[in-house]
């Protein structure tokens, strides 16, 4: 059963920082694209970044750039997502998800067939 979990969320300052991070199992994913998306309450799920397993080559939305990093990490079959500079209008949930489809950007939710449970980010101001 594949299964992605996500950890690392939690109540920062603004101008903090937070890792989140996404254990995957139950299915070979590392020849899949994983991305990570947000959701903040009243508002539709938005792409915040992915990444491809294989290649490492990584996408981000404008609004992140600068400030997110995605990695994976092979050996322990995890994907992170290093956010700094942190702004109030990043607080949202954080959803991990994993798709197997080859498209160049793969931002949109509709592109991304397993999704983890979500984590909450709360930045202050």
């Amino acid at each position: 059963q594949e299964q992605l979990v996500e950890s690392g969320g939690g109540l920062v300052q603004t101008g903090g920082s937070l890792r989140l991070s996404c254990a995957a199992s139950g299915r070979t994913f590392t020849s899949y694209a994983m991305g990570w998306f947000r959701q903040a309450p009243g508002k539709e799920r938005d792409f915040v970044a992915r990444i491809r397993w294989g290649s490492g080559d990584t996408v981000y939305a404008d609004s992140v750039k600068g400030r997110f990093t995605i990695s994976r990490d092979s050996a322990k079959k995890t994907v992170s997502l290093q956010m700094n500079s942190l702004k109030p209008e990043d607080t949202a949930v954080y959803y991990c998800a994993a798709t197997p489809r080859l498209s160049i950007r793969l931002t949109a939710v509709k592109d991304y067939d397993y999704w983890g449970q979500g984590t909450q980010v709360t930045v202050s101001s």
